[in-house]
C-alpha cells in the first residue's frame, strides 16, 4: 500500500495535469484552415490611388545603406523559443485523430491510476487501521512482559493544617511551680558559670518575659508551649547581641525570645506550609511543620525546635529534612538540655558532640 505522502503528490499531480491536457486538447478547433476563393465578380472594384501618405519627409528618405547600420544584431543570450512564445508565435497544426486518440488513453490511464490509488489507501484505513493505544493498569513481575504503569497525576498540595491554627484568644496559663524550680536551679548554675568564665556573654541574657506576650504567641501559633519552656522565657526572653558578642544560646545557636519565636514560626510556615501534608508524611521528618516551635537559630539558618507534641528537641536544616538526635544524642525535653548545658559548664563536659568553652570572655561552643 502507498504511505508516502510525497509518492501520493506526485500520483495526484500526474492525474491532474493528464485530465487538463485532455480537456484542453478535445475542445481545442483546428485552425489556420485556407479561406477559399473568391469570385472576381463579387471582388470589390478597385479604387483610385491616394495620395501617399506619410508625406515624404523634409530631410528626405534614409538609403539601404543608412538603414541597414540600424538592423539589430542577434544577441548571444537570445532565446528564440522563449521569444516565439512570450510574443504568441504562429498558430499549431491541430493534432490528427491518431494523435488524439493517444493523448485520449494517456489521459483516461491517468485518471485511472489516480483513481485506483486513493481507493487502496480508503481500503488500507479501513482495514489496517492502528488500534489505539491504551496503557496498562497493572504491572507485571515477569521481566519477559512490558507492562506500561499509568502515571496518575501529582495531587494538588494540601497546606499544613498546623500553619493555619484558628483564631483564638490569648489566655494566660499558670506554670507548674515544680517546673519553675527545676529551671531556675538550672539557670542559676548556669548564670554562675557565665559570670565567672564568659561575662561579655553573660550580659547578653535577656530580660524576663511577660507572661501576656507568651499566651499571645501561643493563640496565634495555635500551639501550647511547655512549661519548661515558659518558666525559662520568663526568667530570661532570649538572648541579645551585644558589643561583637554573639547573643547567649545553646549548642552554638542563639537564644530566641518569644517575640522572635513567633516571628520564626511564621517565617517557616509560610515557606514551607505544603510540606509534610501526604498520607504518609512524616511531621518529624519533613523540613517543617506548623507543630513545630523555634526557640534558638544558627547562623545559616538551621534551628533548634520542639515538638509540642512529643516535647522532645530537634534541629531543622535548610537542605530539607528534620533531626531529632541534636548533637548525636537525643535530648526528651527543654529541661533535659538546660541540665545538660549546666552540667558540660561546670564539669567540662560535652553535649553531644558540642562543647562549652569561654575564650575572651565569651562562652564558644566548640565541636569536638
Amino acid at each position: 500500500m502507498i504511505t508516502s505522502r510525497g509518492l501520493w503528490l506526485a500520483l495526484a499531480a500526474a492525474g491532474v495535469v493528464a485530465a487538463v491536457l485532455v480537456i484542453v486538447r478535445a475542445r481545442r478547433r483546428p485552425a489556420g484552415l485556407p479561406r477559399a476563393p473568391q469570385d472576381d465578380a463579387s471582388a470589390p472594384a478597385p479604387t483610385p490611388e491616394a495620395a501617399p501618405w506619410p508625406p515624404a519627409p523634409v530631410l528626405g528618405v534614409p538609403t539601404a545603406e543608412e538603414l541597414e547600420r540600424y538592423v539589430p544584431r542577434p544577441s548571444p543570450f537570445g532565446r528564440p523559443a522563449s521569444r516565439r512564445l512570450s510574443q504568441g508565435g504562429g498558430p499549431r497544426e491541430p493534432l490528427d485523430g491518431a494523435g488524439r486518440r493517444r493523448l485520449t488513453r494517456v489521459g483516461v490511464a491517468g485518471l485511472a491510476l489516480l483513481v485506483l490509488a486513493v481507493a487502496g489507501q480508503l481500503l488500507e484505513s479501513a482495514v489496517f487501521a492502528e488500534e489505539p493505544f491504551k496503557q496498562a493498569t497493572s504491572v507485571s513481575s515477569d521481566p519477559r512482559t512490558l507492562h506500561l504503569q499509568r502515571e496518575e497525576p501529582p495531587a494538588p498540595p494540601t497546606p499544613d493544617a498546623d500553619c493555619d491554627p484558628p483564631r483564638a484568644v490569648p489566655r494566660v496559663r499558670a506554670v507548674n511551680p515544680k517546673v519553675t524550680r527545676a529551671v531556675n536551679r538550672q539557670w542559676r548554675r548556669i548564670e554562675t558559670w557565665l559570670r565567672a568564665h564568659a561575662p561579655r556573654s553573660y550580659r547578653t541574657l535577656g530580660r524576663p518575659g511577660r507572661p501576656g506576650t507568651i499566651a499571645v504567641a501561643e493563640a496565634q501559633m495555635g500551639v501550647r508551649f511547655p512549661d519548661d519552656l515558659r518558666a525559662s522565657l520568663l526568667r530570661h526572653d532570649g538572648g541579645l547581641d551585644r558589643a561583637r558578642v554573639w547573643g547567649f544560646g545553646f549548642l552554638g545557636a542563639s537564644a530566641m525570645s518569644v517575640r522572635e519565636i513567633r516571628d520564626t514560626w511564621r517565617e517557616q510556615c509560610g515557606l514551607d506550609a505544603d510540606e509534610g501534608t501526604g498520607p504518609h508524611a512524616d511531621p518529624r521528618g519533613d523540613r517543617w511543620d506548623g507543630r513545630m516551635i523555634p526557640f534558638a537559630a544558627y547562623e545559616g539558618g538551621d534551628r533548634l525546635v520542639i515538638d509540642s507534641v512529643v516535647r522532645d528537641i530537634g534541629e531543622t536544616d535548610v537542605e530539607g529534612g528534620m533531626s531529632f538526635d541534636v548533637g548525636g544524642m537525643p535530648l526528651r525535653s527543654y529541661y533535659a538540655l538546660l541540665k545538660a548545658t549546666a552540667d558540660a559548664m561546670e564539669n567540662g563536659g560535652t553535649v553531644g558532640y558540642w562543647k562549652p568553652e569561654a575564650v575572651a570572655g565569651v562562652l564558644e561552643w566548640r565541636l569536638v
